[in-house]
């Protein structure tokens, strides 16, 4: 059985996702409260693989977590693309003309903004997990609160769901990314399947430096699927670039890394993985 931590309860979506990469396996949830508190336990605990979403289509890139990730010295084995629908639940004694507040994520009220300028009466109240404010409002039997998350929540908490589909944006996906110590890497992937790669490096403060490195990218025919630069806290003006690579030939991707080293600057590669499957 694997151990799995994730950042949020069972039914988040970090537990949807979860289950989608581990399909056909028996997980274990570790249910953390924080993104910190998930890559502290992978760290401490090299039995656990950690789960943290890096990025969504709506809202953006979780800067943070990359920041989490240099940080904690941990290998990226893996990834997974999650389409986020969200719904409404609400206690099942309760219905429309009862509701008088919604709780939820500040990022998923905000991917849901238009289905709540239509319901204007909703008190709309930030909470620190979309699945755990079904919990709260079950637990509490708090009549009158509906939560904005995943409708798998609701079998979970006893928890009716009064819409589906309530994003504006029906084309909501969040990338999350599996990790684990790296002397445990090469037993959970598969090296040989590795067709994308994540980096880390910083430029020297030169004029051309970052058009050099793309340029030698591209001459090994490497697809540059994201590029997310970051402040260097404590220098002014330089700047952390994370950077994700596609590749069809491995030893083509391991001679750009050669050819680029020279050129960078603390440069490290985050993880070597599978691209990972989109779940709709």
């Amino acid at each position: 059985m694997k151990r799995i931590a994730i950042q949020g309860i069972k039914g988040s979506y970090h537990d949807m996702a979860a289950h989608y990469f581990f399909e056909n396996e028996d997980i274990e949830l570790i249910c953390c409260s924080t993104f910190e508190e998930v890559f502290a336990t992978v760290k401490d605990d090299s039995t656990v693989i950690g789960m943290a979403a890096i990025e969504n289509t709506i809202a953006g890139s979780l800067l943070h977590n990359y920041e989490l990730l240099r940080n904690s010295g941990l290998s990226i084995i893996g990834e997974h693309k999650l389409r986020i629908s969200h719904s409404l639940l609400c206690l099942p004694e309760d219905d429309w003309d009862d509701l008088k507040e919604v709780n939820s994520h500040p990022v998923a009220l905000m991917q849901c903004r238009e289905f709540l300028v239509h319901h204007p009466r909703l008190k709309v109240v930030e909470a620190d997990d979309t699945a755990g404010a079904a919990e709260a409002i079950s637990r509490e039997q708090l009549h009158g609160h509906a939560a904005i998350c995943s409708k798998f929540a609701a079998p979970l908490y006893g928890m009716k769901v009064l819409e589906e589909g309530i994003e504006t944006n029906k084309h909501n996906f969040t990338r999350f990314l599996v990790f684990c110590q790296p002397q445990r890497a090469n037993l959970l992937r598969d090296i040989r399947k590795a067709n994308k790669a994540s980096l880390v490096f910083t430029l020297p403060h030169e004029q051309g430096a970052l058009s050099q490195v793309l340029s030698i990218l591209s001459f090994y025919k490497l697809n540059l699927t994201k590029i997310q630069s970051l402040p260097f806290v404590g220098k002014e003006w330089q700047y952390m670039f994370y950077v994700d690579l596609a590749f069809d030939d491995y030893t083509r991707y391991s001679q750009s890394i050669d050819a680029i080293t020279p050129l960078t600057k603390e440069l490290k590669i985050l993880g070597e993985y599978q691209d990972g499957r989109q779940t709709i």
